[in-house]
């Protein structure tokens, strides 16, 4: 009896897939070199990029502080981040001018991947998985950026070892495998820990104690989160439950060492059992259970004492209503408005850059006079977004410099609600509006 096919076009090359009625969502890509191709459109901004780059670097090098000696070095470590995204474009120009190049004397042949098979179960396999995979990168290592580079190397480096998918009982736990290895590579070639905010010369911070640093963190948006959560989730009742995005949660589990933070992510948040976790880290299941109650006991240091006190939730119609009051406020300038959504303990940090307030008093200090028009400080005048981040609450800002006309991205803050007031806000530098679906101007 012959199966039924069916068949689809390459969103790429248009070219057509036949696959088979088996198990798994039909395959988008004819071929690696395609998938790899879209992976690039996806990451690169929309609009015309080096132009609004260009624009944005030449605003940031007229306001570069050479003091006092924090901001200065923020300043340039946010310039860096702009030039690296103008070398990537002007890189990707320079390689499709080769390939258009008719002198180009490299036959076709040779540079053209091997396209994987009509129906390939691997593509399907992938294709099923790639959201919550790149979830998985996501909270292992806090960036969105890099989360999408390692999922791209899982698929390359899951390409590359096809062959012994034929004798794999669980494919996903194989995927997991192959992605959590690639993780804790990097996290080896990059030593990083959290470390504390400090003070910054000059400024007052607050009276609280300084927040946690991580320079890395990024927002992750809401609608590129799989469509269902990760089947059977066993959840430890004292650990944190499976749906942790939070930025609470991602700084405080930035603090575990690589294998503890992944061990806890497989157990807890993904959900894989105390054997399937010893499988996946290819240790013993009594080292695997030790590094997740290690971890366990140190994230319950880090967070809050009641999950309440930090997690987030579906927002509520008053939530909503605080969110359009505050963008509201800012787009009249009215920072008295404002600060009444604010609790008095309010913390505001903003990573990369070394800048973090723990009161409403002290962030009050040093927005008020980037709000007030008449203030030589005036930055210009803003307009907001709703967007969703990690769960959370969230604003996408953008300011309308003196003498200007267009509004450009300026920020991303994401927001957390507790006791109908704004208790935490993180900001954001806008090289991510392109991954949430927003334009860099208005």
């Amino acid at each position: 009896m012959t199966r039924a096919t069916a068949s689809s076009s390459c969103q790429v090359c248009g070219r057509p897939i036949e696959s088979g009625d088996g198990a798994g969502r039909t395959a988008s890509y004819c071929s690696q070199a395609c998938r790899q191709r879209a992976y690039r459109e996806r990451r690169r901004p929309r609009g015309v990029p080096a132009r609004e780059l260009v624009s944005d670097i030449g605003d940031r090098l007229k306001r570069l502080r050479l003091d006092p000696a924090l901001a200065f070095h923020a300043d340039v470590e946010a310039l860096s981040t702009r030039f690296t995204q103008l070398r990537r474009l002007a890189r990707e120009a320079r390689e499709a001018t080769r390939r258009d190049d008719p002198e180009n004397v490299t036959p076709a042949a040779v540079t053209k991947p091997t396209a994987p098979p009509a129906g390939d179960p691997l593509t399907a396999l992938i294709e099923a998985h790639r959201q919550e995979l790149r979830v998985h990168c996501y909270r292992l290592l806090g960036s969105y950026d890099e989360a999408e580079d390692l999922t791209q190397e899982t698929f390359l480096r899951a390409w590359r070892a096809r062959e012994s998918l034929d004798g794999v009982d669980n494919p996903r736990a194989w995927l997991y495998k192959v992605a959590t290895n690639a993780c804790l590579d990097f996290l080896r070639k990059h030593n990083r820990r959290p470390s504390t905010y400090e003070p910054v010369p000059g400024m007052d911070s607050g009276d609280g104690p300084p927040p946690p640093r991580v320079p890395w963190l990024q927002p992750f948006p809401d609608d590129q989160l799989p469509d269902a959560p990760a089947p059977d989730r066993r959840p430890d009742e004292e650990a944190v439950a499976g749906e942790t995005l939070e930025l609470v949660f991602l700084t405080a589990i930035q603090q575990l060492p690589p294998r503890q933070r992944a061990a806890v992510i497989l157990r807890d948040v993904a959900g894989w059992s105390a054997q399937e976790t010893a499988d996946l880290l290819e240790s013993s299941v009594a080292s695997a259970n030790s590094a997740v109650q290690r971890g366990r006991s140190a994230l319950r240091e880090a967070l809050p004492g009641r999950r309440e006190d930090w997690s987030a939730a579906e927002p509520s119609p008053d939530d909503l209503a605080l969110l359009q009051r505050y963008m509201d406020a800012a787009a009249r300038a009215d920072f008295d408005a404002m600060a009444e959504l604010l609790r008095e303990d309010v913390v505001l940090t903003m990573p990369p850059n070394p800048f973090w307030f723990t009161s409403r008093e002290a962030m009050a200090a040093f927005v008020r006079a980037n709000l007030d028009p008449a203030s030589p400080l005036f930055v210009g005048h803003w307009r907001h977004l709703p967007v969703r981040a990690n769960g959370q609450l969230a604003v996408a800002g953008y300011l309308q410099r003196p003498g200007t006309s267009v509004f450009r991205a300026q920020l991303i803050d994401v927001l957390r609600v507790s006791e109908g007031r704004i208790a935490e806000i993180t900001t954001f530098e806008p090289h991510l509006f392109p991954a949430f679906g927003l334009p860099m101007t208005l």
